[in-house]
């Protein structure tokens, strides 16, 4: 029995040493004071940063960032008040800790609303799968948070903005273990320098009469055979053959005395 008793005692004496620490640094402008409480309740911030940890997100950063509520609960709190600065430092903290995934914890830019949206979803099924024993529903999901199923589903797929993988980083398995999504997203394509040989030869085109200019874009930018160019133009194909021969002579000339 001694042992049960002892709980709310310790308890009340942590409290009270709380709120005459935070009498001497608001009273008295006493710093020490301060820093006491910081080192006091650091345990607290930790857990928070625990507790809200996310898969990827560095443990050391959240507990700065769970510090910084620590310290902004103590800077802002009124000792006055008779609740306990625990009951007003966790949620200044939990504030800190939201702020700082919806503001830098996402690789894509995501709207502020549908930001909290998915934090929403996020805790919901949480909750639920612990009370449920299995994965809930969309419908179980939106009907907890006030929502509807087309929110919940839209809050689901930005969750996914939420992480970005390197381009640089293979598909399936360790490196080496088949190709990079870099590779698997494009192909190189093999017309690409067509286009920066138009605009550099294209003043020198102009020199060229208008069949000629004709034959040459049906024959390297449209692709066409010379025996399809012949029957565009109205020519045979060996004539096809000769204006080709005869406007790229053209080009080098004018090419080299410019």
């Amino acid at each position: 029995m001694p042992p049960a008793r002892a709980r709310p005692v310790a308890g009340k004496a942590r409290l009270d040493e709380d709120r005459r620490l935070l009498v001497r640094y608001h009273r008295h402008g006493d710093r020490a004071a301060r820093d006491q409480l910081v080192e006091r309740l650091l345990p607290l911030a930790k857990r928070m940063a625990r507790r809200y940890r996310r898969s990827d997100e560095p443990l050391d950063d959240l507990v700065q960032v769970a510090t910084l509520g620590l310290i902004k609960a103590i800077d802002r709190f009124d000792p006055a008040r008779e609740t306990a600065f625990s009951s007003y430092a966790v949620p200044t903290m939990l504030g800190e800790l939201k702020r700082y995934f919806r503001d830098n914890g996402w690789a894509v830019h995501v709207p502020r609303g549908m930001q909290e949206r998915v934090m929403q979803v996020d805790g919901a099924v949480k909750t639920l799968s612990r009370e449920l024993g299995r994965s809930p529903s969309v419908a179980e999901i939106a009907e907890s948070i006030g929502s509807t199923a087309e929110l919940v589903l839209e809050a689901m797929e930005a969750s996914s903005a939420y992480d970005a993988v390197s381009l640089d980083s293979y598909r399936f398995g360790d490196e080496g273990d088949g190709e990079t999504y870099a590779e698997s997203i494009g192909a190189e394509d093999e017309r690409f320098e067509l286009v920066e040989y138009g605009a550099t030869i294209a003043p020198t085109l102009q020199a060229l009469p208008v069949r000629d200019r004709i034959v040459l874009h049906l024959r390297f930018v449209e692709d066409l055979t010379q025996a399809e160019i012949a029957e565009r133009v109205g020519v045979s194909q060996m004539h096809v053959s000769r204006l080709i021969r005869r406007a790229l002579d053209r080009l080098r000339a004018v090419a080299e005395s410019a």
